[in-house]
């Protein structure tokens, strides 16, 4: 029951009521499906770094020489990264179609920090501990122009505007996917070290990559899947497994290289329109 006082003529509610009000959750904390999603993300990035640590360096630095050991928790990282990658594929998908959390947002960049910025670089530097050729404080290097180019790249994410469709530089789970995918290729150090830093100047530069929607989407789904299959069959070392892989990164390289050029061609195309419809309006 509501009483009215004859003075002031405000409600006054009973104390029951404002005890439910302050004690119901604050809208920022409560999470959505899509948040849940993007948790998982960061599950799956922090895990990644797991394997790689217990499954490569520790046995390395132990005398282990448990090579299947080694070669089961790298492509056990890099499937949890490719995971991570569906995480951040369906929480886009997922928030655009429900409701997201006002917290979504620096919940994905975290999550992205963790899975495509630390995962990746941390892979980077044990394969210039473990690794013949490669030198360990050159491949801290590396790694370290990894993560501060997803560190970058995350933050002009959330404060530069982009036009709809596309990403001002290459996506974060791709640029991570391209960096492993260099690494597992077992390329001389010097090569895998330029391409790795090649990659980091992609993800921060101001090329346009397409983001991954409808069609383009389910394309970069089924690549996902596809990768885990061929990185399941070298890890169980199946006939030609080797091979598969190495065939499967070298389409991620070319993909990374050839993705741009479309797109800097799309834009100079749209550019040589515009100055033909231009020089038309102008003509009597």
């Amino acid at each position: 029951m509501t009483v009215i006082d004859p003075e002031t003529q405000a409600g006054w509610v009973p104390e029951a009521d404002e005890v439910d009000e302050e004690e119901e959750m604050p809208l920022s904390l409560r999470l959505s499906i899509a948040d849940t999603l993007t948790l998982g993300n960061a599950t799956c990035g922090f895990m990644a770094v797991y394997f790689t640590t217990t499954g490569i360096l520790i046995p390395h630095l132990t005398g282990s020489q448990e090579s299947g050991m080694a070669r089961h928790s790298a492509a056990t990282a890099v499937i949890l990264m490719l995971c991570a990658a569906v995480f951040d594929l369906f929480d886009g998908l997922v928030a655009r179609k429900l409701r997201s959390s006002p917290m979504g947002a620096e919940l994905d960049n975290l999550s992205d920090l963790i899975s495509f910025g630390l995962a990746p670089a941390y892979f980077v530097l044990v394969y210039g501990m473990v690794a013949d050729d490669a030198h360990q404080r050159v491949a801290a290097v590396g790694g370290i122009v990894v993560l501060l180019a997803v560190v970058l790249r995350l933050a002009r994410f959330s404060c530069v505007t982009v036009k709809d469709g596309t990403f001002q530089g290459m996506p974060s789970p791709f640029g991570a996917l391209t960096v492993v995918s260099i690494v597992l290729l077992e390329l001389p150090f010097v090569a895998t070290l330029m391409a790795i830093i090649g990659t980091a100047w992609l993800m921060v530069s101001r090329v346009e990559y397409p983001k991954p929607r409808g069609r383009l989407a389910g394309a970069m789904l089924s690549w996902i899947v596809l990768s885990m299959g061929l990185l399941a069959a070298w890890a169980f070392d199946a006939p030609s497994g080797q091979l598969l892989l190495q065939t499967g990164c070298a389409l991620q390289l070319v993909m990374g290289a050839v993705i741009p050029l479309f797109a800097t061609a799309r834009r100079v195309n749209n550019f040589r329109g515009n100055r033909r419809e231009a020089r038309a309006a102008q003509l009597p």
